[in-house]
């Protein structure tokens, strides 16, 4: 838990950052915009005054500062409209046309969309105001840069801050991989010496009692528990699934639990006539559906109720259904199923399903969740996985 909550502390530090960071930098940018923007209407504005100077002139004006004026703006695109609403002059402009009327005509229709949005300074030629030309102006390339800036820096800050989840999350696994196949290797070990004498006391009671019945039932369930401790030795190397039938595994493991569960609690099965093949590790995919069973007997806390293993196909999947007639999962808890930790149960340590799952999406490259559930009705698990076409 203590990692957990470190986990969940960094992330919302993470978070907190990255969103005074963006907000910082919106701020901040939104500030320079407007800045660099009233510069460039200043410009505009002597900009104009330059043309209508260059308008009015005469043959004694002196047009080396007009022009120089006019001539020193070469950043921000400006388009000149007379009174009548055509082009007289534009500049910094990027036209891709076939002709000079068509580069006319583009430029016109940009001229009189900058108009719209009133992007223009208008200045009177004379005194009447009858006369007068439009300076049409848009942002220079700069400023639209600039304006583009924190939303590249924001996507910069959350690409950064997915990134560290995953890779928290990540070490988290990889600890968690760990602290499993430590616990699940030791298990083992701690189980092999007395599975191992009870091996031998089994063999001694065969030959003492050769007649009794109930010897050759104890018999499997020693190795019953043998072949579990051989699951968990499994647990962290890598398992050989080989094609296997699915159905048959099935069926041994509904003997299994029939013959040790109440009678108050039916098996039924629906599986299809034919044989359905899967790549499947055997002994870890019967713990699989044991402890699914399992569950689903505990959840009828010992009333009567009955326990379906359906089987459905396609060309690609095998979809195995695990339904039972238990009290249900709440809505809430549905999500927290497989967290390991999680049990409903007085008694437990809430591991199985992690492990189901574990083996069902690692080992077996398959999906297992909660297909459906209902309070007081019962619940349904399904694994998915994937044909076999050898």
């Amino acid at each position: 838990m203590q990692w957990t909550d470190r986990i969940r502390q960094v992330k919302i530090i993470l978070v907190v950052m990255a969103i005074v960071i963006a907000v910082a930098s919106l701020v901040v940018s939104h500030s320079m915009t407007r800045d660099l923007e009233a510069q460039e209407r200043s410009r505009m504005e002597v900009w104009a005054e330059a043309m209508r100077s260059l308008n009015q002139a005469d043959e004694n004006t002196d047009l080396n500062l007009v022009l120089k004026v006019i001539n020193d703006n070469n950043t921000i695109p400006v388009i000149v409209l007379d009174s009548n609403g055509k082009v007289t002059d534009f500049r910094n402009l990027s036209i891709n046309a076939s002709s000079r009327a068509d580069s006319l005509t583009k430029v016109t229709r940009i001229g009189h969309e900058l108009l719209a949005r009133k992007r223009n300074i208008r200045i009177f030629l004379e005194e009447r105001h009858r006369d007068y030309i439009d300076v049409c102006y848009d942002e220079s390339l700069m400023l639209k840069r600039l304006s583009w800036y924190p939303y590249v820096q924001l996507g910069v800050v959350l690409l950064f801050v997915v990134v560290a989840i995953f890779a928290l999350l990540t070490s988290k696994r990889a600890e968690q991989n760990k602290v499993w196949v430590g616990l699940s290797k030791e298990t083992a070990h701690q189980l092999g010496t007395p599975i191992s004498s009870l091996i031998a006391w089994v063999e001694i009671l065969k030959e003492t009692y050769p007649d009794d019945t109930l010897i050759p039932e104890m018999d499997k369930d020693v190795k019953r528990l043998q072949l579990i401790a051989d699951r968990f030795s499994k647990i962290g190397s890598v398992p050989a699934p080989v094609p296997t039938d699915l159905l048959e595994l099935l069926g041994h493991v509904v003997d299994y639990m029939d013959r040790r569960t109440s009678k108050k609690v039916k098996i039924l099965t629906d599986f299809p006539a034919h044989q359905v093949i899967v790549d499947l590790n055997g002994s870890l995919f019967e713990w699989v559906i044991e402890n699914l069973c399992k569950n689903a007997v505990d959840a009828m806390g010992g009333e009567q109720g009955t326990i379906t293993l359906k089987v459905e196909e396609t060309d690609t999947w095998v979809y195995l259904d695990v339904s039972d007639t238990g009290k249900g999962i709440r809505k809430r808890n549905i999500n927290n199923v497989f967290r390991p930790g999680f049990t409903t149960k007085k008694r437990g340590w809430g591991l199985g399903l992690s492990l189901a799952q574990r083996i069902v999406e690692e080992y077996h490259h398959g999906r297992i969740y909660v297909k459906e559930s209902e309070v007081g009705k019962g619940t349904t698990f399904r694994i998915e996985l994937r044909k076999c076409h050898a």
